[in-house]
């Protein structure tokens, strides 16, 4: 069915990945490689585009939202916002907490351009480790 979709679907599914929506956007990104119907590079681009896409949403949703997160959850993030600011940003790839971390840097106002910069930098090489993985070892 992914494949039915086309690029499209590559981008929508690394997207959704990259917000609420919890699977492994590395899945779909060996899928298409696997499948040989496009070119790499271009499963790379729109898998990172996507991905990147949706943890820029994750950063709106907490900046616009600032209510999502309880006083309980405020305050302990708060330190780590404190502590390491824009530069949380580069674990926003890892699962599970990549996710909610784009939302506190969202609600604490940090740098929208350094966020996006770092997030982009940690999602892209993850595809790129994956990507270099694939060829070498396939």
């Amino acid at each position: 069915m992914m494949i039915e979709w086309g690029l499209i679907g590559l981008f929508v599914m690394c997207f959704l990945a990259s917000t609420i929506v919890p699977f492994p956007s590395e899945a779909t990104l060996l899928f298409f490689l696997n499948s040989g119907t496009y070119s790499p590079v271009s499963v790379l681009i729109v898998a990172s585009l996507g991905n990147c896409l949706g943890g820029s949403t994750n950063y709106l949703l907490g900046y616009y939202g600032r209510k999502i997160l309880g006083k309980k959850q405020l305050v302990r993030s708060e330190s780590l916002v404190q502590r390491y600011g824009f530069w949380t940003a580069l674990f926003s790839w890892l699962p599970v907490i990549g996710d909610p971390l784009l939302v506190v840097l969202g609600v604490y106002r940090v740098s929208f351009w350094k966020t996006m910069g770092l997030m982009s930098l940690g999602k892209i090489t993850r595809y790129l480790i994956v990507y270099w993985t694939y060829f070498t070892f396939a």
